[in-house]
Order: structure tokens, then C-alpha cells, then sequence
């Protein structure tokens, strides 16, 4: 699981996800990757989660670039917790992510077999997203 060494501040507010992404929107390691079309928060364990079904599908081939890190603290309080009495505890973290953002990228195999993972990994994650080749505006396949 993805989560930082260490914080300046453990508790964050929540923040709004409007507009496009404003960096790593481009392909810049690998041949292909997974770009997103609508605003959502990743958490740790669905990257994890994409990253072992890319892995799988590779066969111990290929190389996997994960571009975006999980920085976000997301707090919950108790069930059956009366109201107040401060902010609840960090329960999980998760990165933000906004359209034409690039999750993921891969190299190192055959196109066929990088498409599969990476649309199997696209079913692991809670927005639409689009496979994406590298070329001069990184079109879509």
C-alpha cells in the first residue's frame, strides 16, 4: 500500500476536483497508458489492486510506471459516534485525479498484451478512463 513517510499535516480538508488536470497529462516513460476522463479519488489499495492485475496479465514481462501517488489523508469518524469532539482519524489515503491525467504506463511488450492490462486495470478503477498510445498528442486507441 501506498502512503507518505511523513506529513507536515496528518488531518486535510476535502477539497473540490473541478478542471483538467494541470500536469501528466502526457505520455513521458512508456509506449502506452491509462488516462482519465472524469474526476475521482484513488485510493491506495485500487492502485495497488491495478498494479498486481497489470503485473498478472505481464507475465513477468514489461515495465510498469504508476504516475500518481497517493498524498491525500481521508479521515472518518466511529459509527454510532455522537457529533463533534474534533475531526476523526485517518483512515486511508488517496491521490486526486482529474481528467487527462495519465495513471498509469507500461513498455516493454507487445501492444495486444499491454491493452489488456491496462484495460483490466482500468476495471479496478472507481472512473472511466481511456488507453492511450505515446505519439505527437498521445491519441487514444
Amino acid at each position: 500500500m501506498l502512503l507518505p513517510k511523513r506529513v507536515k499535516f496528518r488531518k486535510a480538508m476535502r477539497g473540490r476536483m473541478k478542471g483538467r488536470a494541470k500536469g501528466g497529462s502526457r505520455i513521458s516513460f512508456g509506449e502506452m497508458g491509462l488516462m482519465a476522463l472524469e474526476p475521482a479519488w484513488v485510493s491506495s489499495a485500487q492502485i495497488e489492486a491495478a498494479r498486481i492485475t497489470m503485473s498478472h496479465t505481464f507475465k513477468r514481462g514489461g515495465k510498469i510506471w504508476i504516475r500518481i501517488f497517493p498524498d491525500k489523508p481521508v479521515t472518518k469518524k466511529p459509527a454510532e459516534t455522537r457529533m463533534g469532539k474534533g475531526k476523526g482519524n485517518v483512515e486511508f489515503w488517496v491521490a486526486v485525479v482529474k481528467p487527462g491525467r495519465i495513471l498509469f504506463e507500461v513498455s516493454g511488450v507487445d501492444q495486444a498484451v499491454a491493452g489488456e492490462a491496462l484495460r483490466q486495470a482500468a476495471h479496478k478503477l472507481p472512473m472511466a478512463t481511456k488507453i492511450v498510445k505515446r505519439g505527437v498528442y498521445d491519441e487514444a486507441v
